[in-house]
């Protein structure tokens, strides 16, 4: 399968979180929308960074409570690994594992046209898995 197929099956839309925010705001955004991890970008077309609630976790580790008045670009990873349309879900699989990355924008001629996590990819493997397992069966019981 294709990242193109999990776009299309999962929808394109990416939430992200503007550079000028600060890290108290960010966590509200993170609970409210119920994601692990947010785009920072202008437009929500261009990748200036990823922030995630492990950047979140050790911004307070290292510096408490007043880490959350500092802003998301001085916590966030700016090489954010991405991927294409046209890449399988096996590369996706062995960039996240080999980079240790959750998260991977997917950009098309620049722009940044969705995202996937580690649980979209998982989550088409359990069901490629099923699908597999009855196909088994099927072919079984017909003989």
């Amino acid at each position: 399968m294709l990242v193109s197929a999990m776009l299309h099956a999962k929808g394109g839309s990416v939430v992200t979180i503007r550079p000028d925010t600060d890290v108290r705001h960010l966590c509200d955004k993170l609970r409210a929308m119920r994601v692990g991890a947010l785009v920072v970008s202008e437009d929500g077309e261009r990748i200036l960074g990823i922030v995630s609630e492990r950047d979140v976790v050790r911004a307070i580790g290292a510096d408490g409570a007043d880490a959350l008045d500092r802003g998301v670009t001085e916590i966030m990873t700016g090489d954010v690994f991405t991927c294409s349309p046209t890449d399988n879900i096996g590369d996706l699989m062995r960039m996240m594992t080999e980079n240790r990355v959750r998260h991977l924008p997917v950009t098309h001629g620049g722009r940044m046209i969705g995202l996937v996590s580690i649980g979209d990819v998982v989550k088409y493997r359990v069901d490629e898995l099923e699908h597999e397992t009855q196909a088994m069966q099927e072919y079984i019981k017909t003989g």
